[in-house]
């Protein structure tokens, strides 16, 4: 019986890389010469210092063009309180990773509300499709791409 699982992932070497190409157009940037400001990747927090709240601003848009560009949904980031301490202001961003119970809830309740002859079942952090023909199952994925369930989905283990 044709299958797939709906997970929510995060590579994390892509985040690092794109941490990696953020630090790097820092170091160009003319208008942050001189300014204590920076990035850095600590298990799956990433960090975003620098001396005033706009200028944190700035490096989190950078951060988020450079994680664009490759290929991680920005989605994934999960905004933190701004932190000051001193002259320094900090932002740190967790990865979300896994589907949540809510979003799996809405995940389960869209599948049924499609009206299509499949069967959907929470499995920790994921959920499980499972459905006799392959084209209810493809018109299922299209109908989650167009949610928005708060956490980036995405489509594995798609079996015959």
């Amino acid at each position: 019986m044709p299958a797939f699982d709906v997970v929510s992932e995060v590579d994390l070497q892509e985040v690092r890389n794109a941490v990696d190409q953020s630090s790097r157009e820092l170091r160009t940037r003319f208008d942050f010469r001189g300014v204590d400001a920076g990035f850095t990747l600590d298990g799956e927090v990433v960090t975003v210092w620098a001396q005033e709240e706009f200028q944190v601003n700035q490096l989190v848009d950078i951060l988020k063009d450079k994680m664009t560009r490759r290929s991680v949904d920005i989605g994934c980031l999960d905004a933190r309180p701004l932190e000051a301490s001193g002259k320094q202001k900090r932002q740190p961003f967790g990865l979300k990773r896994g589907v949540d119970r809510d979003a799996s809830k809405k995940i389960v309740k869209t599948v049924k509300d499609t009206k299509l002859k499949v069967q959907s079942q929470i499995q920790g952090d994921q959920v499980r499709v499972t459905g006799k023909k392959r084209d209810d199952l493809q018109a299922i994925i299209a109908k989650l791409k167009d949610g928005d369930y708060g956490v980036p989905l995405q489509f594995t283990n798609f079996r015959d």
